[in-house]
């Protein structure tokens, strides 16, 4: 291919490294006389440790610690939404309330059988509804949880149209395949860290506070994730806990949980429950709009599913009330799960869309194209980009919606009844500081650095093209560093923002490199272009060129031999540009559902999908594809599949594996055609580019949802749709 011309398909430049299992996952690191930890858990829901017998575990073969609240070192910092065993208090079922360090993993698994816990017990909190009347409101970073314009309440008493339903979705966990591992080790006080993490400049400071060592006494390595979808975005409890042990024993420890303990100690996406109340007039146009939420959170830490803030960004309407309440439980801490309070909350406000294109006798699609926001809605502030009408009318017609029948139940292919259902998708545009290294090194090659990570999406891949695009060189001479402490700080790889955030310092960085590189062959008296302005010399294919000459030149490394083999170095820091204050960044998508149900069994299957996206411009369309079907999978996976079953008796979780654990396989995913606009958002970053990772999912569930309404007639509001359901 071009020299990494932006936006074409160059494949992965890791991908070699992960079909011959070259690339290595934080658990698959090696150390000399490396330990094994295991982690012991609750089995209450609230109360306290009132006893814990470790004299059979400590005589088990191999076993190097036995670590409980009773003997655990004090941290100098400790967090309150994690536990370290800084106390004997039980917050939920799970929680981890132990360590034992083996010699080997299965030494380590048998000693953790043999330890015996005596509780004492205190009442659980473990009814959601029962908490409504005592629900708080909470935040969620930027975003307050509640906010409101205009008269909501009256404009909806004086609409001529209304629906007024709840909907409500199920804790969901992550499970991504690879799941959390931590290596922790220490060096007199120095701590290295080889963590499966989306932040490894975050843990950095974290894990520092917690221990009382200097930032700079932290390493931590992240070379590879095999998937995080958020959970592995903030510092859980095995992470300080591995490091306590490794100080402990004074060797290496390992610490990866098993799939099990993924269920609770490491966050979930929380429960909601949501009332939405549209009113609008006869022809369609929205007056009123509330959007009330009740989402379950823990009794460590708060932390607030806000599935009302798209509601807030979304159709046009002078009266809007969106309110997020909190409820305390005894489960685990929930936290970011793939587009947080977004996927959610498209699913109810989209879900309601329809019911009101159903009440008006409107086309859902019509309805739509009525309230388009050509501003914020909340803001009033112009969007840094937004082609959204051009994803309805190209995912429209590509879909066929204008053959579709009006009428529930009135499509059919043989015995299956076929439903057409469509949703707006949405997320926010976000990018956060971030600095790069760039160098022209001897051996003829390039090096672009940062401390970002790559979680599966394909960033080292986005950095490869970024720099050659940048430089004129073939992606075959980049090299790519990243994951890793040491390297220029990135922020956390979440907010679908990495891309957005990480190549504008790419760009900068390389822009640096290349003028450094030409201020010194312009100054070298052996160098063909010696003398020579650097506007008027140029890089192609790893040669320094004269503009008004291209057969006068020399590689780079013929230059940098002759001036003693010493990289040149390009840095960069850059920090959004945008004025938050003039504008308003948000991505859009338009996606179109058909499904067949069995009238008689009731399985759902999604027989065909067709999204169209607004999401800037598309640094990699290979990379982006996939990207796009990945959240369109996750929302498959929100409307059909995806449920954690908690027995609220006790707070246990009963599906706690990947047997259980519903999620889309093969036979559950049909033919998906996903397309972008590809337009550039110059606004936000010098590329133009905002994030995809996320879009997929917003918008999908309800447009199933609403497809199996056209199917059906009937109306399921509490997801997942199960056939029980259909059938009742």
């Amino acid at each position: 291919m071009s020299a990494g011309i932006i936006g074409e398909p160059l494949t992965r430049v890791d991908g070699r490294l992960k079909v011959t299992g070259a690339a290595k996952y934080s658990a698959e690191f090696d150390f000399p006389n490396l330990a094994y930890a295991v982690l012991i858990q609750s089995t209450i829901p609230s109360g306290k440790v009132a006893s814990m017998d470790t004299k059979e575990a400590e005589r088990a073969p191999g076993v190097l610690a036995v670590m409980t609240p009773a003997n655990a070192p004090k941290l100098a910092a400790p967090q309150g939404r994690i536990t370290t065993l800084q106390d004997d208090k039980v917050h939920y079922n799970n929680q981890p309330i132990g360590v034992v360090v083996a010699e080997s993993l299965h030494q380590a698994y048998y000693a953790a059988s043999l330890v015996k816990v005596k509780y004492e017990t205190t009442e659980a909190k473990l009814d959601f509804k029962a908490g409504f009347p005592t629900g708080y409101p909470g935040h969620h970073n930027e975003d307050p949880g509640d906010a409101s314009w205009g008269d909501p309440d009256g404009a909806f008493r004086a609409s001529e149209a209304k629906v007024e339903q709840i909907y409500t979705t199920p804790i969901q966990h992550h499970n991504p395949m690879e799941p959390h591992a931590t290596i922790a080790q220490w060096d007199g006080d120095h701590l290295t860290l080889h963590d499966a993490t989306q932040n490894i400049s975050g843990e950095k400071g974290s894990m520092a506070k917690m221990f009382g060592i200097p930032d700079g006494n932290v390493h931590v390595i992240s070379l590879f994730l095999g998937g995080g979808f958020g959970c592995k975005g903030s510092v859980w409890s095995h992470v300080p806990l591995a490091a306590m042990a490794a100080k402990q024993v004074n060797r290496p420890v390992k610490l990866v949980l098993e799939r099990p303990q993924m269920f609770g100690p490491v966050g979930a996406r929380p429960e909601t429950y949501q009332q939405v109340s549209l009113g609008a007039t006869r022809e369609g146009k929205l007056t009123a709009i509330r959007h009330h939420v009740y989402t379950n959170t823990s009794f460590l830490e708060d932390y607030l599913e806000s599935s009302a803030v798209p509601t807030r960004r979304m159709y046009a309407c002078d009266n809007v009330s969106t309110m997020h309440r909190l409820v305390k439980l005894n489960t685990g801490t929930p936290t970011y799960m793939r587009a947080p309070g977004v996927a959610t909350g498209t699913y109810a406000l989209e879900v309601a869309m329809d019911e009101l294109a159903y009440e008006l006798k409107m086309d859902p699609l019509q309805l739509r194209l009525a309230n388009y926001a050509d501003v914020d809605p909340q803001t009033k502030l112009p969007f840094t980009e937004k082609s959204l009408r051009e994803c309805y009318t190209r995912a429209a017609e590509k879909f066929g919606w204008a053959k579709r029948n009006h009428e529930p139940r009135s499509m059919r292919d043989g015995a299956q009844l076929i439903g057409w259902g469509m949703a707006t998708e949405t997320y926010p545009g976000n990018r956060l500081p971030a600095s790069a290294r760039v160098t022209f090194q001897p051996n003829g090659r390039v090096l672009v650095e940062s401390g970002t990570h790559d979680i599966g999406t394909g960033m080292y891949t986005v950095l490869t093209q970024v720099t050659a695009s940048e430089l004129n060189i073939s992606p075959d001479l980049v090299d790519a560093r990243l994951g890793d402490t040491t390297l220029p700080i990135a922020p956390i790889s979440a907010g679908s923002m990495s891309t957005a955030s990480v190549t504008p310092a790419v760009q900068e960085a390389a822009q640096k490199a290349r003028t450094a590189l030409f201020n010194l062959a312009a100054g070298d008296a052996k160098s063909p272009v010696y003398g020579t302005s650097t506007d008027q010399l140029v890089l192609a294919d790893g040669k320094i060129i004269k503009k008004s000459s291209p057969a006068t030149g020399e590689k780079f490394a013929d230059l940098l031999a002759r001036n003693g083999n010493q990289p040149v170095v390009g840095l960069a820091s850059v920090k959004p540009t945008e004025d938050k204050s003039k504008y308003s960044s948000q991505s859009f998508g338009a996606v179109f559902v058909e499904v067949t149900v069995d009238p008689q069994l009731g399985p759902v299957r999604v027989r065909r999908v067709v999204a169209v996206y607004d999401v800037g411009k598309v640094v990699n369309e290979r990379l982006g594809r996939s990207q796009f079907i990945g959240g369109i999978v996750w929302g498959i996976g929100l409307a059909l599949h995806e449920d954690t079953l908690v027995d609220w008796r006790n707070g246990r979780i009963a599906n706690a594996n990947l047997a259980e654990y519903h999620v889309p396989v093969n036979l559950d995913v049909p033919e998906i055609d996903v397309t972008a606009i590809d337009i550039p958002d110059t606004k936000l970053n010098p590329l133009g580019a905002r994030g995809i990772g996320e879009i997929g999912i917003t918008g999908t569930g309800a447009a199933i949802a609403n497809a199996v309404y056209h199917a059906t007639g009937k109306r399921v509001r509490d997801l997942p749709i199960t056939p029980d359901k259909l059938l009742a």
